[in-house]
């Protein structure tokens, strides 16, 4: 299990690093493009920083407020105070605040920039439907989320997809408004501006995808870890695994989730993902993998 552990961790690494050098290749390209050359790509750095920033601090925030969770009370839930106390005690990290969604749709997740900064948020579904072994399973596997920075890796992920798409769409329009052209006739070699016009447009159009599809690579692999080290939290792995199959069999969509933040959460909650091509803009792994590899521990 740790070997496995390890493996994830160093490929959501080389999967960031790619990021980092598509969005790079992405400046590169929007400055050669629009001919501002140190310029545009200071430019583009600085929105880059901007938004990172921006988003870093705030992200815990936005996706309370998307999600339409509330802050709950002690006495209003005192089972799950309590799960959440003594996990965060057995994890070694602060104590999380508690949200709750009020729809009936069972689901789960975890958010903040760090340990000090997170939240656990659950619905009231899957509070009425799981059972305390089964609750504490998903408690632990978001305490896991939290414990490894899985958060902090996938708000970051999704900046990235951002500044991608935002990127690309600058090269797109600059195109549009000549950008090309005048391109071109700063250049002596006309066959050489063409290729470079050809290559950039390419990278632009391709790029937002290639993105999204890395930022789901990591939001998968990232849910085994969490399935492990939440296992190991609890030493009780069919206490998630029985939560999962709940989960699962449940078909009902939760209202409140959308594409933006459904990588947040334990399971899919949109539960509109069918066929092998669906399967790769999924931002989870298939229940029945992560119930077997719970069932191997």
């Amino acid at each position: 299990m740790y070997e496995q552990i390890t493996r994830n961790k160093w490929r959501s690494f080389f999967l960031v690093l790619f990021f980092l050098c598509l969005i790079f290749a992405l400046t590169w390209a929007f400055g050669e493009m629009t001919g501002w050359g140190t310029q545009g790509l200071i430019v583009a750095v600085v929105i880059a920083a901007a938004m990172t920033f921006g988003s870093y601090y705030a992200s815990d925030k936005i996706v309370l407020a998307i999600s339409r969770a509330r802050p709950v009370r002690k006495e209003e839930y005192p089972y799950l105070y309590n799960v959440v106390e003594g996990l965060a005690i057995a994890a070694g990290l602060p104590k999380p605040r508690c949200y709750v969604i009020d729809d009936t749709a069972p689901n789960a997740f975890a958010s903040g920039r760090n340990p000090k900064n997170s939240v656990i948020v659950v619905t009231t579904g899957l509070l009425q439907k799981l059972n305390r072994a089964e609750l504490e399973g998903v408690i632990a596997h978001e305490m896991s989320h939290i414990k490894n920075y899985d958060v902090l890796v996938q708000t970051l992920a999704v900046v990235m997809v951002g500044v991608v798409a935002l990127l690309s769409d600058w090269i797109l329009r600059s195109f549009l408004w000549g950008g090309g052209r005048r391109r071109s006739r700063d250049k002596s070699s006309g066959n050489a501006a063409a290729i470079f016009i050809v290559v950039a447009l390419v990278l632009a159009i391709l790029s937002p995808l290639v993105a999204q599809l890395l930022r789901l690579a990591i939001s998968r692999k990232r849910e085994f870890l969490a399935d492990a080290n939440g296992a190991l939290l609890t030493r009780y792995p069919p206490g998630l695994a029985s939560a999962l199959r709940k989960l699962a069999a449940d078909k009902e969509p939760l209202e409140a989730a959308n594409k933006a933040t459904a990588h947040l959460y334990i399971v899919n909650p949109l539960k509109d993902i069918k066929g092998r091509v669906n399967k790769l803009f999924s931002t989870h792994p298939p229940i029945e993998e992560r119930i077997a590899a719970l069932e191997k521990m």
